[in-house]
Order: structure tokens, then sequence, then C-alpha cells
């Protein structure tokens, strides 16, 4: 009984899944001494040849770089839907043709009846290669030309054992497990990579060693069923060095199960190759506006993306699905189906999300679902946010998991009357506060009081008399032309043992346009006692900070 259409009998995944590269032993499997020898061989293969024309050319056949490969690939695809529309492709599915490296069941049309499975059948044949006569008989279809025949000396058992493809076809009781001789039919195109593939199942090794070729076979095996193959290119392919053109080709390889499991490993290094070069995307703004949706959509699954906020990531996304998706409904769709998943609602500002309301891209019912959750997550307590990060981060939606944002994020509750007042907290993690030392800076994200934005900045820097390191907070205005506003302010932090909000400095200032007030020790104490172990300041490795703003009339 066969164990898993994605397993082989013969060979187990974890050798094929390590970095160890099989040898020539007898005990690993190979049995490419075996090859298309007749001593060692119980049936003959018949592989019929079909058509010869540079296009039917396999998409590694002259190619130099994975981009050529990708572009032969797309114009032989389009090649054939403009034959089909104009009625001039009477065959083509891969039902039929053998091995078709053609996986895309839209990109194909076949003859009538065809069935799900590629289909293979019984006929006698001499040995060797031999030039086609012509005559389909045996398949009862004129629709086809066979140029050439190719024969080998095959053992049932070794290729059973790699392939579920073969293995039904051994013992599934029709007239192809009782006769001696078996016969395939494929593309021109396919010739080069199903003998790599034959060769492989005996020997466990290729000499296709680039991209493009190391691709055709990794086609073909998906469709011959061969895990073990495509395990070994993904391997191979992964050990080569990855370029934009070849990590977005690699994620939109075709979706079979198979082919899935297969290369979740290579798929998996071609987004995180991705995320890495595109984490700040201010740097290639250009290139990342080209980029496809699943070049995109790699980018932002990371949670390393230098943003100043997750509002920047919303309009990124506003604006590469405008570009990209001109009419609105396709739009809807993708960023509804696909990109909304990956833009981190709960920690982009509330003015922001009362823009994600009224926004028409988005669909007003899914719009209003997503700031509803992200004001939900904002109003539950530290710890409880902490617990649904920590569940997210182990599942592919990660909308609660804070990203390593520029400017910090904040909570802000605002008061219109008997004042106009608002209160901003701030948490800053003791990893970040400790990378502040000597002379750093980080930023909170922008609130607004009175129309007017503000920002919190948390500084190490030397005290009033330059003697010692300590931690300075400031609170600052946006810089908008020369209006003046009046604030009441107050700092506060949480402290041991009681956990409180203790009030550390208060003040008042008017501020005009970029500038900014604080206090350049606010505990103090020096930066060595502030971030001492025992320090009150830190509660389970967190910095609590509160300002409260109130507009003095």
């Amino acid at each position: 009984m066969l164990r898993g259409s994605n397993t082989d009998l013969f060979d187990p995944r974890t050798e094929m899944d390590s970095d160890f590269t099989r040898g020539s032993s007898a005990s690993d499997g190979d049995f490419g001494f075996a090859f298309n020898d007749s001593n060692f061989s119980d049936r003959l293969l018949r592989i019929e040849i079909m058509g010869g024309s540079a296009e039917n050319r396999a998409d590694g056949e002259g190619c130099t770089s994975i981009i050529d490969w990708a572009r032969h690939r797309k114009r032989r695809r389009e090649d054939i839907k403009k034959d089909i529309n104009n009625g001039d492709l009477s065959v083509g599915a891969e039902e039929q043709i053998l091995g078709s490296i053609q996986p895309d069941m839209d990109d194909c049309v076949g003859c009538d009846n065809q069935d799900e499975e590629a289909e293979a059948m019984v006929e006698g044949s001499p040995s060797g290669d031999e030039a086609a006569d012509g005559t389909e008989s045996s398949w009862s279809m004129d629709c086809s030309t066979v140029v050439r025949v190719k024969t080998l000396h095959i053992s049932s058992p070794i290729l059973a054992a790699k392939s579920p493809f073969f293995y039904k076809l051994f013992s599934n009781g029709m007239r192809e497990s009782e006769q001696r001789h078996v016969t395939l039919r494929i593309n021109a195109s396919e010739e080069a990579a199903l003998m790599e593939l034959l060769n492989f199942m005996y020997s466990n090794t290729l000499t296709a060693s680039q991209a493009p070729q190391l691709l055709d076979v990794l086609m073909a095996a998906d469709k011959f069923e061969v895990a073990s193959c495509m395990r070994y290119c993904s391997r191979q392919l992964r050990n080569l060095p990855m370029k934009p053109e070849s990590a977005l080709l690699y994620l939109e390889l075709p979706s079979s199960v198979l082919m899935a499991e297969a290369v979740q490993p290579l798929t998996d290094a071609a987004k995180q190759y991705l995320a890495a070069r595109y984490k700040d995307m201010t740097k290639f703004q250009e290139e990342v506006m080209a980029l496809p949706l699943a070049g995109i959509e790699a980018i932002l699954s990371s949670d390393d993306l230098q943003v100043a906020s997750e509002d920047a990531v919303y309009d990124f996304v506003l604006k590469w699905a405008r570009a990209q998706y001109p009419r609105l409904e396709e739009r809807r769709e993708v960023l509804g189906a696909r990109l909304a998943r990956y833009i981190r609602f709960p920690y982009m500002t509330c003015r922001k999300l009362k823009k994600v309301l009224t926004c028409t891209d988005f669909e007003h019912d899914a719009a209003s679902k997503l700031v509803l959750e992200a004001l939900f997550f904002k109003g539950e307590p530290p710890h409880r946010q902490r617990t649904l990060a920590a569940e997210e981060s182990a599942t592919l939606n990660r909308r609660f998991v804070e990203r390593a944002y520029k400017y910090r994020p904040v909570k802000v509750v605002e008061f219109e009357l008997p004042r106009q007042q608002c209160v901003v907290y701030l948490d800053l993690k003791r990893e970040e506060c400790v990378n502040l030392f000597p002379s750093g800076r980080v930023y909170s994200q922008a609130f607004h009081l009175g129309g007017q934005g503000f920002f919190l900045s948390a500084h190490c820097n030397m005290d009033q008399q330059s003697s010692f390191h300590c931690f300075g907070l400031f609170l600052g205005m946006q810089e908008k032309g020369s209006v003046s506003f009046a604030v009441d302010y107050e700092f506060a932090a949480r402290s041991k043992p009681t956990e409180e909000f203790v009030s550390k400095y208060k003040g008042n200032y008017t501020f005009t346009g970029g500038k900014a007030v604080g206090y350049r020790n606010l505990f103090a104490i020096p930066w060595t006692s502030f971030m001492a172990e025992d320090s009150p300041y830190f509660i389970n490795g967190v910095l609590h900070l509160r300002a409260e703003l109130t507009i003095r009339h």
C-alpha cells in the first residue's frame, strides 16, 4: 500500500530535507548503475515526443538567468492562449500530453473526454531512439504529431517507490500494469527535464545546477509526483544567490498541494529575503511600488519593517493598490481578501482609524469590523494585549503583534470639557532604553490637542552639571507655522512597589512650532541606577510613562 502521495517509499523525508548530500552507496538508495540497463529492468518506457519547434523548447533551455526563464515561460503561456483564442490549437492539455510542465489549467485546452490525471498507454516498441512514423492509432486522436521517440529500460519498483504516479500506473490493474511496454507522451519542451527526473529517481542526484534548469526539473517532478526530487530542487535553489526576481518567481510557483509542501522552505526563504531587502521601504520606493501582490504580502508580513508608524503602512498599501488596481471593484477585492490582514490596525492612531471608516477603497462593513477590532484591542489592559499578541505570534495573522516602529505607539485619552485636555501613555521596553545609551533618543507617534500635533521624546543625556548620564523626557510640538500654544503639562511614571503612576515633573510652556520642553533627569538618579536590575521603574521589563496636557486659557 502506498504510504502517502507525498512520500517516497524508499526515501525518508528527513534525509532529503537535511543538508546531507546523498552518497553513491546502494544503502542510500542509489541505483544509478541500473538506469536504462536491461539487466536490471523489467519494462520498457516509450517516450513519444511531440513537436520540436523553438517555441516548444524547455523553459530553462538556452536561459542564462532566472529572468530569462520567467520571460520565456510567460511568453509560451501567452502563445498558447493566443492559439486557443484563434482556434489554432486542438490539443495541449497536460492530461494527454504526459508530463507537461504547464501546471496552469487555465493556460491549456484539451481534447474531448480528458481525465483528471495524466494518461499512459501500453504499446509494443523497439528499444532505443527512433523517428515517429506519424501514426497514432493507439491514441485515437490526430491533433498532435509525434516527431521523435525515445525508449528506456526501466525498473518498475524503483519508479513506483519514488512516485505515486508510477505506483498507480504499475499497480492499478489496468493493462499498463500487466504489460511490459508503457508509453508516455510529452512535449519537446519537457524532454530534458524528464530525463533528468528519471535519472534522479535512480541516483538521487541531478546534473542540472543552474536555476532555470532546476526549475524545469521541479515542474516535471511536480507533474509526476516525485516529492523527493522537488525537495532536492527546492534545496538547490535555496542555496543559490537570491535576487528580487528569483524570490518573486519562487513565490508564484504553481500552488498544487504537493508543490506547496515540497517548496515551502524555498518560498519561506524568498519571503525572508524580500522582507529583509525592503524592510526600509523609503529607500526603494520605486522598486516596491512595482512589486507584484505576492512580494507586497511578503514585505508587509514582517515584524521588522522600518516604518514611522502603522499609519504609514496603511498609506503605502492604499497608494500601491490604487496604482496596481485602478478599477475600484478589483482594488476592494485585493484589499479585503489579501492585504487588509497585513495591516496592523490596532497600532494605527485613532485619527487614522476614523479615515478608514470613510475610505471608499474598503467595503464599509469590512472597514467597520477592522476599526472596531482595533479599538477593542486599544481598550484592553496591557497584560491582555500582551496575551493576544503572544497568541497571534504563532499564526500567520499577526495583527496584534507590534512592529519595530521608528516612532513608538501611544495611547491617548482626550477630553473636551471642562477644558481641552489629553492624557498620553507611552511604554518603553527595557531593551529600548538600553539602546538609548549614551546619547540616543526615541520619539513617540504624534498625538493631537486643540488641533495641534504634539510628540514625546525620551533621551539618554547628561544632567545639568554634565557629571553623569540620566533619563530625560521631553514634550514637543510639531512645526506648523508660527502658532503659539500655551499648555500645562505633567510627567508621571509607574513605580514599585505600588505600581501606580507617580508624578515626576509639572510645568507650563508656551509652544511655538518646532519647540520642545521637558526635564533632563526625570527620575533624579544616574543612568546606572535607572537601568539597574532593582530599578523601581521597570515593571515586567517595561517603563510606563504618562503625560497630561491641558490647554491654558
